[in-house]
């Protein structure tokens, strides 16, 4: 039944029962009496309690409907509000359900191409910072080394300083150059990458260690880059916002099949703070290989980032 009949029907019922009050034995004297007074004053009360009760049960699929509306995420896809009966409520939810399912195919195909073209720009600016910075502070290198081979010995101190202090920018330089593009990623497997992302963020304030399970299936590179991102990201907002003591990053077998990758650390949690820009490219990466990401508290406190990449994306073999 349509919206507009259902709320004509209800409209019309308690004016029914308004006019079958009219023509049975209630009378109205005049001046109106107290005790008619209080019927018609009891009467009244009642058609709008009917009412009231009558159009909350006729608007409630609207008012789920609305829900529906109010929370639907597009970084947290799949959430479909009911289709019930049939009528305008019925033929809107499946408009909605539809909108959400184009919404999210957009969504994923910009973030896709968003995300490979960010990719793409990081690798030219970590090429450039190698190639250009970095050959250009070895030369500098170099030349404070023959500077202070010749210069005297008042002059040499401060040119060792100036070497020490080059070479370190030079290491600081290929740093970022490395996170910008995982070259070890490409070069050695996603083992290796992870492990040598938990080593660089291994401090004296902060223990981070790998557990990778051997065997486990070969992932397109898509998948792979995905999960490096995911857990240097995991593993950064660990060093930079935790104030963790110890950070752990697993790579293992999912039950049903697939790979997991978990990142779990010993900070204060997230608290109420609301996600940011490094969450929210978290998820993005996540919708682009449709896997699933989870991110809360851990059991032992702390957070934990859960990724899920499903069997439909692995393909059989076994990871370098």
């Amino acid at each position: 039944m349509s919206l507009y009949w259902r709320i004509f029907l209800l409209y019309a019922g308690v004016l029914a029962v308004a006019v079958a009050l009219l023509l049975g034995p209630v009378t109205v004297s005049t001046p109106v009496l107290f005790g008619e007074a209080l019927v018609l004053l009891g009467g009244l009360a009642a058609m709008l309690v009917i009412n009231a009760v009558l159009l909350k049960v006729g608007l409630a699929p609207l008012a789920r409907l609305n829900r529906a509306m109010a929370t639907a995420d597009l970084l947290r896809p799949g959430t479909r509000p009911a289709v019930a009966g049939e009528g305008e409520i019925a033929e809107l939810t499946r408009t909605f359900n539809a909108m959400l399912d184009r919404l999210e195919t957009e969504r994923a195909t910009s973030s896709g191409r968003v995300l490979t073209a960010l990719e793409a720009e990081r690798k030219r600016i970590a090429q450039e910072l190698h190639d250009e910075i970095g050959q250009t502070l070895t030369a500098v290198l170099l030349q404070l080394k023959h500077a202070a081979d010749r210069a005297p010995q008042p002059v040499r101190a401060d040119l060792h300083q100036a070497q020490e202090t080059t070479r370190a920018s030079l290491d600081e330089i290929r740093r970022i150059a490395r996170r910008l593009r995982p070259g070890v990623l490409e070069e050695l497997g996603l083992h290796s990458a992870l492990r040598s992302l938990a080593a660089e963020f291994t401090t004296p304030r902060l223990g981070a260690t790998a557990h990778i399970t051997p065997g486990l299936p070969h992932l397109d590179p898509a998948a792979e880059l995905v999960l490096y991102r995911v857990a240097q990201e995991g593993l950064t907002n660990a060093a930079r916002h935790s104030g963790a003591t110890r950070v752990e990053l697993h790579l293992r077998p999912l039950p049903h099949g697939g790979v997991g990758l978990l990142v779990r650390d010993n900070g204060h949690g997230l608290g109420e703070a609301p996600e940011g820009a490094g969450m929210r490219g978290m998820r993005e990466r996540a919708l682009l290989i449709g896997a699933e990401l989870a991110i809360g508290a851990g059991p032992n406190g702390g957070t934990q980032v859960r990724l899920d990449i499903t069997e439909t994306t692995a393909v059989t073999g076994a990871t370098r």
